[in-house]
């Protein structure tokens, strides 16, 4: 890997890294500002919630089966051009919302075609930040890009939400569209890196067992995520707290909970923060239930407002540990398929979460949605941890 050692000054000093972040925050600023945005504008024209969701499962379908091939395009075309495509894929197609926003269908299209990019960057950028600095300093220099995409989160899924309502769809469209591009002109000021080698080619190698639980960990958060991040706006139409507020608070709190991650990573090695974190997570779920019930009936944000803190804490923590765990078992040489593995599972858990929640919410309500969140966050990754427990016992 490319960069500094130890003793050579602080990781934002490490050559492409400020860069690297910079990169990131355009582009998954511009992702965050429509990421709300559609599902609500589909259900104003009349959908369903199961429809809402689907906008959202549609785009991380697109971005999953991407990220299957990423790797081997990062292998044959090089980090900035394979990031260069996804800001373009993600940006420009965003326009067509504008003449196609209350049409379902075409709505699901441009959608995929979003995915496409988005699945490009996620791949490219996590696999970029390994390749520029040395192993024992991975942890806080993923919880940094952490912070520069946690910040525009931060800004952009309110803002996005605040155009819509303010003004109208366009503007929102228009921003969305305009923020990814502008990732360019940081991609063309990245180090130039060797390659992967085709010792990295389809995965060969990755040692499956050894990432299990924490592909499973941060899967069974994002699911949970796809979830808040799309249908929460609706479930709290009624309630005193703005969406905007919350889902910008659950932004910054994932800000905190990726770098905090990502120094007790570097100082005690990876793993030890994973099974804390989800316990964190599924409390903000269970406190989000909550105050969809008494909140909206009472007038009160103390709930929803804790549970989008908790939340974004134990997500933040969740994503950082996991990732770092995930480079450390695939070892030098796999950053590429490494990341894919990890994008996978945040972004399939995404995209289920959004579709299938979404059905949970249309036949039981929201609250139900959230509890059942609550459920799956810690469960999954200790069944699979479980299961891999039992199958090495009999071995």
């Amino acid at each position: 890997m490319v960069g500094t050692s130890p003793a050579q000054g602080s990781v934002l000093r490490t050559p492409g890294m400020l860069t690297a972040m910079a990169m990131a925050a355009a582009a998954f600023g511009g992702f965050a500002l429509l990421l709300p945005v559609v599902p609500l504008v589909v259900s104003r024209a009349g959908g369903s919630d199961a429809v809402a969701g689907a906008v959202t499962a549609t785009l991380m379908a697109a971005t999953v089966l991407t990220q299957l091939v990423t790797a081997r395009l990062l292998r044959r075309f090089g980090h900035r051009t394979v990031l260069a495509a996804g800001c373009v894929l993600l940006g420009l197609p965003s326009l067509a919302l504008i003449w196609v926003a209350t049409s379902a269908p075409a709505v699901l299209a441009v959608s995929a075609v979003r995915g496409v990019g988005f699945g490009l960057l996620t791949v490219a950028s996590a696999a970029l930040v390994a390749e520029l600095v040395p192993a024992e300093r991975l942890g806080r220099a993923s919880g940094l890009q952490g912070i520069a995409i946690a910040a525009t989160q931060m800004l952009g899924l309110p803002a996005g939400l605040a155009l819509l309502d303010r003004f109208s769809v366009v503007p929102a469209i228009l921003a969305g569209a305009a923020v990814p591009v502008l990732a360019l002109a940081a991609i063309v000021r990245l180090p130039s890196l060797a390659r992967p080698t085709a010792h990295s080619r389809h995965g060969a190698g990755l040692p499956w067992a050894a990432i299990a639980v924490p592909w499973a960990a941060v899967a069974a958060a994002a699911l949970a995520y796809g979830a808040v991040a799309s249908l929460l706006p609706i479930a709290v139409a009624d309630a005193a707290a703005p969406a905007g507020l919350l889902l910008a608070a659950v932004s910054a709190a994932m800000l905190a909970g990726r770098y905090s991650a990502g120094v007790l990573s570097d100082r005690t090695g990876p793993g030890r923060v994973v099974w804390p974190a989800l316990g964190v997570t599924a409390a903000g779920l269970l406190a989000f239930a909550v105050g969809v019930v008494v909140d909206a009936g009472a007038g009160q944000t103390s709930a929803l407002i804790l549970g989008a803190v908790a939340f974004g804490l134990g997500f933040g923590a969740v994503q950082n540990d996991s990732l770092v765990m995930i480079f450390t078992a695939a070892g030098p040489g796999r950053t590429g398929p490494a990341s894919a593995a990890w994008n996978i599972g945040f972004d399939a858990g995404t995209g289920v979460g959004s579709l299938t929640l979404g059905v949970v919410a249309a036949v039981a309500g929201y609250p139900w949605l959230f509890v059942v969140a609550a459920v799956i966050v810690p469960v999954l990754p200790f069944a699979v941890l479980t299961v891999g427990g039992s199958r090495r016992a009999h071995r």
